[in-house]
């Protein structure tokens, strides 16, 4: 038999665990804050049979990822002490509570093994036989293990434990708040562009993951969108575990969010309870809007500075930007969380991806602008056509920029130049914009199947 296989005594020992674990408790509400950084906040109100005077009662089924300094409870009476109990049963920890006593093994051809356990490591045992010598198992999965009792400390749930003082015997309201590693949700969106690229159908849904170690049933569910700013701490002993688990269940109903600003952030409430498994991801429409208006760019970013950290253009690419804004007029104007934005567009038989890119948080009448990838037909080139040092202090520069235009038909690209501090323009053969005071915009218009050259020179005076 497999190490996971017990003997009924050691069966027993679990039925008895329970037992002796458990307090009668009903759980009458529960809430799950969940937010934008491996945080959920947890308020759970429960009903349970209190003594009059000092009593123990026992809280299970908690977050095993739970920050025990979070902990608030209230309830009227009050609370002495509280403490944290994951010691949770497995066989390898009922056999280290079991170094220096006797233990029996049975093997799969029944024969059977005493002895004094003297360490366990792994799959791997060390017995001292009743005639002295010592008995070294290297490999225990072909073996059923008996031990007499349970050992104290062992619980096979995340427990919190309190020890209050309350005037009055009954049963009453507690409630009990905390915060938990491992929970977090983002949003996704899903842009469908129309044949002439000028209006988008946008859906939105959020995932939420639950890793923290327990189930949440039945709960009300609202999500924060913002940057809540969390001191950086040692994480949980047990954190890196759930990492590596995942799961996939996904629901689909529109609209099902009710959003509000919540101080300097916004909370998203779901319309109806949901339960949320342990190691879950689940997903749940926000919103959907159709027929957004959109603007298709071309953008070409110039300068040394873009060379070396340029986030649209590598090398003479022309980066496809869409852009749109998040107002009320346009079908949308509602607080947009990070994420990340799929667009596809249909060729006439299939829709077909074309591009992704991130959305920070964006509040409402804000402007979104989205790189969807690089125009294959359009190419850039570069290049600095003359220096000159006019003195000491004063150097001026003539650069090119050559769109050329390969489509059958005409755009604008715009060419974004850094130009630093300190510079003016001295002459430009295409008008252009100042964007700040490093930067300027030129809208460079090319026809179809023809090439356009932009020539600037630029003095700067330090």
């Amino acid at each position: 038999m497999k190490i996971g296989h017990m003997s009924i005594t050691f069966v027993m020992i679990f039925i008895a665990l329970l037992n002796l674990e458990g307090q009668a408790s009903d759980r009458k509400a529960l809430y799950v804050t969940v937010y934008n950084n491996n945080l959920g906040v947890i308020r759970d109100i429960r009903l349970f049979n209190i003594k009059s005077g000092i009593s123990e009662i026992n809280m299970t089924d908690v977050a095993e990822l739970i920050d025990p300094t979070s902990v608030n409870i209230k309830f009227d009476g009050q609370v002495l002490e509280q403490n944290y109990r994951y010691d949770l049963v497995s066989l390898i920890k009922i056999l280290e509570k079991y170094i220096d006593k006797s233990v029996s093994m049975v093997s799969e051809q029944g024969k059977t093994i005493e002895g004094t356990l003297l360490s366990i490591n792994n799959s791997q045992i060390v017995l001292r036989t009743s005639s002295g010598g010592l008995l070294m198992i290297p490999e225990i999965n072909e073996y059923q293990i008996t031990v007499g009792s349970l050992p104290e400390g062992l619980i096979t749930k995340p427990t919190l434990v309190w020890k209050i003082d309350s005037k009055n015997a009954g049963n009453r309201e507690i409630e009990v708040t905390y915060q938990t590693q491992g929970m977090n949700w983002h949003a996704e969106y899903v842009a469908v562009l129309n044949n002439t690229d000028s209006k988008i159908d946008l859906n939105s849904w959020v995932s939420i993951e639950n890793n923290s170690g327990a189930t949440y049933p039945e709960a009300i569910l609202k999500l924060v969108a913002g940057d809540v700013n969390i001191i950086k701490l040692q994480p949980h002993r047990a954190f890196a575990d759930y990492l590596e688990k995942n799961a996939g269940v996904y629901e689909s109903a529109p609209q099902q969010f009710e959003e509000k600003s919540f101080f300097e952030y916004h909370i998203y409430n779901l319309k109806n309870p949901t339960t949320i498994n342990q190691n879950e991801t689940k997903q749940i429409s926000l919103f959907e809007a159709k027929n957004v208006n959109v603007t298709k760019k071309y953008l070409y970013r110039s300068g040394g500075y873009y060379r070396y950290y340029n986030t649209y253009n590598d090398a003479n690419k022309v980066a496809v930007v869409i852009e749109f804004e998040n107002k009320g007029k346009n079908g949308l104007g509602m607080p947009f969380p990070k994420g990340k934005v799929r667009l596809y567009k249909s060729d006439g038989q299939s829709i077909e991806f074309i591009g992704e890119d991130m959305v920070d948080h964006t509040p409402k009448d804000e402007k979104i602008k989205l790189k969807v990838g690089d125009a294959f037909d359009i190419v850039a080139e570069e290049k600095e056509l003359e220096q000159k040092s006019i003195s000491d202090k004063v150097q001026e520069y003539t650069y090119e920029v050559k769109i050329k235009n390969r489509k059958d038909e005409n755009i604008e690209v715009e060419v974004e130049r850094f130009l630093g501090s300190n510079w003016e323009i001295l002459s430009s053969n295409i008008p252009y914009d100042k964007k700040d005071s490093q930067t300027v915009v030129f809208k460079v218009k090319v026809d179809k199947n023809k090439e356009q050259t932009l020539n600037f020179k630029v003095r700067y005076a330090s």
